[in-house]
């Protein structure tokens, strides 16, 4: 059995925003702390062999100016590398590009804080789902980095997506975008509606 509130509650969520050259990007950011060190968090989050232990197998060019492609997923280039410390790369989803921005530091105790920002544009999807509809599916990502860093795998990730628990992690996560995304200054309601409308998308 997963803690799902304490899981949900162990991430900080924020919605912001970013000036582009065609006009502001919205940005979903989520920061979590693991009880592990930097290069143990780094290691799992750049060897092709552990992210596909967590997350999902990766193929292609793994270096700065190199092309990688998600089976499955999303692709894209690497844009900057500085191991330990900062990955950024393109996100190439269908015909949508977006970046991401992974930032990893110290804390106090020596763990490490993970600090994952996901540009997106400010456009009808936007409109429709709010930050919900990134930032759920990185919790999820983040749940199980959790998880795999403390050896403590999800379990059976083909069928678990669809149980019980994942609805309640699934309302619960859509329904903290749905407060970040009003701090960030949304209207009550459309932050509300949004939310309803991302935990229908991922657990109709």
């Amino acid at each position: 059995m997963i803690d799902i509130a304490s899981e949900v509650d162990a991430v900080r969520r924020m919605v912001g925003g970013r000036a582009t050259p065609t006009g502001e990007d919205r940005t979903v950011h989520l920061q979590r702390s693991f009880a592990v060190p930097v290069v143990d968090v780094w290691a799992a989050c750049t060897e092709p062999a552990r992210i596909g232990s967590w997350f999902l197998p990766v193929t292609g060019d793994l270096r700065v100016g190199g092309k990688y492609q998600l089976v499955g997923n999303a692709g894209g280039e690497i844009l900057r590398c500085q191991p330990p410390r900062l990955l950024s790369l393109s996100w190439v989803f269908g015909e949508s590009t977006t970046g991401l921005e992974l930032r990893l530091s110290e804390d106090a105790a020596g763990g490490t804080v993970l600090d994952l920002e996901h540009s997106v544009a400010l456009d009808e999807h936007w409109a429709e789902f709010g930050p919900g509809a990134v930032g759920v599916g990185w919790d999820m990502a983040v749940l199980s980095l959790s998880r795999y860093l403390r050896g403590r795998p999800v379990p059976d990730p083909v069928s678990w997506p669809t149980s019980a628990e994942a609805r309640d992690f699934v309302t619960r996560a859509a329904g903290a975008w749905g407060a970040a995304h009003e701090v960030s200054g949304a209207p009550t309601g459309d932050a509300t509606a949004a939310a309803a409308r991302t935990r229908a998308a991922y657990a109709p």
